[in-house]
């Protein structure tokens, strides 16, 4: 248990930094999904507005620390190659 006020306030900081980081992963693969369901659908241009919509939110997992830029990279590369294939 943390004994200096120094500790304590770090554990209430990173319970809640935990707790926004979780929302904010969430929230970007919900935009990926839309993706993966539109891509098994075979609706190219539906496909093509939800990637378009989740590549921000990528960038901003990245941009807040929650995805690294290389793993938002590879996501991107993939999702985007499979789009083109349809």
């Amino acid at each position: 248990m943390a004994n200096t006020p120094q500790a304590k306030k770090r554990i209430r900081r990173n319970e809640k930094r935990a707790d926004i980081n979780g929302a904010r992963l969430s929230r970007i693969r919900n935009f990926l999904k839309k993706v993966e369901v539109a891509i098994e659908g075979g609706d190219k241009d539906n496909a093509q507005a939800a990637l378009k919509a989740a590549q921000p939110e990528l960038a901003r997992g990245v941009a807040r620390g929650v995805f690294h830029k290389n793993t938002a990279a590879r996501k991107m590369s993939r999702l985007s190659k499979r789009v083109s294939a349809l």
